[in-house]
């Protein structure tokens, strides 16, 4: 290679690590032309509301730019604080978001959420699970592992990073056609309603709930769960398809 060939590989990786980095809670003018719009602008939680309330569950706050749920004195124990970016819902999407948890924490991404009264957030709603893989107690099955369809599959390869650092979830439903691509990679891929899901729920522990013998539906709100641990989620944006 050539003194001048090193010399342009080097000025171009300069001036691309010199590029200045994105801002957390915002969207690029490339995604806005693509159709994502922010559910969290980082300075405040409007559009959000716990989940079967009129208003938003006291135990969640903006803490460095992201929503964070905190835990109440019992680690595990909610306070009731499930919530549900309620200005909309979705059908076909694609949804991004950064989440980090605590250590042993557990948590998780809903969507298609329908309100059952008295009935918790995951009663008919998928749910994408957030958890520290290492020292979580919901650790011994693969399909409750971070990134997995909650007790329905496993996100394959595993590849969430550890309690403290962030991950980035996305989510994409298109006519029922599923996937989950975590820190980079697809790790889940599934088709809701199809005779494969049907066996899928028939073996895990929502058999018998009445939510996901009639659904789950195929339009719903966003959601995120009050798990009894602290959880920060960030750069939370959707787009529809």
């Amino acid at each position: 290679m050539t003194k001048d060939l090193v010399l342009s590989a080097f000025l171009m990786i300069f001036c691309v690590s010199s590029l200045p980095a994105q801002k957390n809670n915002t969207l690029t003018a490339k995604e806005k032309s693509e159709g994502w719009q922010l559910l969290f602008d980082g300075k405040n939680m409007d559009g959000w509301r716990k989940c079967n309330a009129t208003e938003m569950a006291a135990n969640w706050s903006v803490d460095d730019e992201a929503m964070k749920v905190s835990r109440g004195e019992r680690a595990g124990r909610g306070q009731g604080g499930d919530i549900l970016y309620a200005a909309e819902k979705y059908s076909n999407f694609e949804l991004s978001i950064d989440w980090k948890i605590e250590k042993a924490g557990n948590s998780g991404i809903f969507y298609y959420v329908v309100e059952y009264p008295e009935k918790p957030i995951y009663y008919a709603a998928p749910e994408v699970q957030v958890l520290d893989n290492w020292n979580a107690s919901d650790n011994k099955l693969t399909n409750h592992l971070a990134g997995s369809l909650y007790d329905i599959l496993p996100a394959l390869p595993q590849n969430a990073k550890p309690a403290g650092e962030w991950n980035t979830i996305v989510i994409r439903v298109k006519d029922g056609k599923a996937t989950h691509v975590q820190n980079g990679v697809k790790v889940v891929d599934y088709e809701i309603g199809s005779p494969a899901w049907n066996e899928l729920i028939a073996k895990s522990k929502f058999k018998d709930w009445e939510g996901f013998k009639t659904g789950p539906a195929k339009e719903g709100y966003i959601g995120l769960q009050d798990h009894g641990y602290n959880c920060w989620f960030r750069n939370i944006k959707i787009r529809k398809l």
